[in-house]
């Protein structure tokens, strides 16, 4: 027993290494290959004794309803967007992006907090392991940084601050729904390892609608890989936002160089992180509120009893 648990307590040391060298992989490996080699060896690592902690799968039809709607709802507004209205018609390009990323965001809290009752805490916004999930977020984003953003000549401020603010909100829509939310309930239903492949593949596959071809798919599921077992190490949305996937789309979008913002759109930007922070907090308001009126009923429950013995 010993031995396992001092096994088990290794875990998060070796799943960080494979993450740092997945990262590492980046500039040497794409689209198939990534995928195959993150697979393989993510797999691998899986054998080694307490690399994995016992799960304990529970059925939950409704969680899998909830993961299948919303996931069809944004794939579907983002290809409405990008495959739809395309760069012709650029108010229903924008409006149509940012109802995808709405529902993402806002569709998971309110059947989380409102519908479900459970905590924020199980979409991964949490306070209470902010050291070590600082400390990877440091490590992982600063990896990402060297091996993209160290000593690239950026382009005029006009090219690249826009695609920074459309990064940025982009990344919490993708940490709260695909890890937060698809990747938690996938997990909670099929275990650790079918939770991880299955949250990477849908991860890879949502980009159908931005119009990807099926090499990005399969590298971006590969990289999804890679953000799952980031997320699973933390359980904390703040080890992926602000830092490394942010940095990683950001980068991405800069060196294709063919998407063209302008300066207002920092504007849309912001409204649409504006509405996804109030849903926030108004979750968190109101999972303090049941969770007093618990506590109080839980009280005069006790009183009641001591007054009757």
């Amino acid at each position: 027993m010993a031995a396992h648990s001092t096994a088990y307590s290794r875990a998060p040391l070796l799943w960080s290494a494979w993450v740092v060298a997945a990262l590492l992989l980046l500039p040497f490996a794409g689209d198939w290959t990534y995928l195959a080699l993150v697979g393989a060896s993510a797999l691998v690592l899986c054998a080694v004794p307490g690399a994995l902690p016992h799960d304990s799968p529970r059925t939950d039809r409704q969680d899998l309803l909830a993961i299948a709607l919303t996931y069809l709802g944004v794939v579907a507004l983002l290809r409405l967007a990008f495959v739809g209205f395309t760069t012709d018609h650029v108010t229903g390009l924008f409006l149509s992006f940012a109802a995808a990323l709405l529902l993402g965001v806002a569709g998971p809290v309110v059947y989380t907090v409102w519908l479900r009752e459970r905590p924020m805490s199980s979409l991964g916004l949490r306070r209470d392991n902010l050291r070590p999930t600082l400390a990877l977020a440091l490590l992982f984003g600063g990896m990402q940084f060297g091996l993209t953003l160290w000593g690239y000549d950026l382009p005029a401020a006009e090219d690249w601050v826009p695609l920074l603010g459309m990064s940025l909100v982009v990344g919490v829509f993708e940490a709260v729904f695909f890890r937060g939310f698809v990747q938690t309930l996938l997990e909670r239903q099929f275990g650790r390892v079918i939770g991880i492949a299955g949250a990477a593949l849908l991860y890879g596959g949502y980009h159908v609608g931005y119009g990807m071809g099926a090499d990005e798919l399969a590298f971006l599921t590969g990289l999804g890989v890679v953000y799952a077992v980031a997320f699973a190490i933390a359980r904390n949305v703040l080890v992926l936002w602000p830092l490394l996937t942010p940095l990683g789309s950001f980068y991405a979008n800069v060196d294709a160089g063919d998407i063209d913002l302008p300066w207002a759109s920092l504007a849309g930007f912001a409204d649409v992180l504006a509405v996804m922070v109030l849903v926030g907090l108004l979750a968190f308001r109101h999972e303090r509120r049941r969770n007093a009126a618990r506590e109080g009923a839980v009280g005069q429950m006790s009183s009641r009893s001591s007054r009757s013995i």
